[in-house]
């Protein structure tokens, strides 16, 4: 199962790029295309990482009805429309400062 994760940073630069050049009635996906994108496996795996300790996972190996297995939106006719604006924020480091808010709160089990 794939993800996508927008950073909010990346989201409102993408919201003030259009409203500095607004193009009215525009349809636009903001879904993270291969930049912002983790399966649950990794991100987990990925999370251990970061965290330092193992992860108790339960996995179960089989989709919840109506789940994409594997998706990757294109962001393409966004970043034509507005070519200075780019994703800054990838899953490693959304993971990261996630951690690194929180870190201070969670107490290990």
């Amino acid at each position: 199962m794939v993800r996508v994760a927008n950073h909010s940073h990346d989201v409102l630069t993408a919201f003030e790029a259009y409203f500095r050049q607004p193009r009215p009635a525009e349809v636009y996906n903001l879904g993270g295309g291969r930049f912002a994108n983790v399966s649950h496996i990794e991100a987990f795996r990925l999370a251990e990482e970061i965290a330092g300790r193992e992860a108790v996972i339960n996995y179960v190996d089989q989709p919840r009805v109506g789940d994409h297995q594997w998706w990757i939106s294109s962001m393409a006719k966004f970043q034509s429309h507005y070519p200075q604006w780019q994703q800054s924020y990838d899953i490693p480091t959304i993971l990261r400062e996630i951690y690194e808010a929180n870190a201070d709160t969670w107490t290990p089990r």
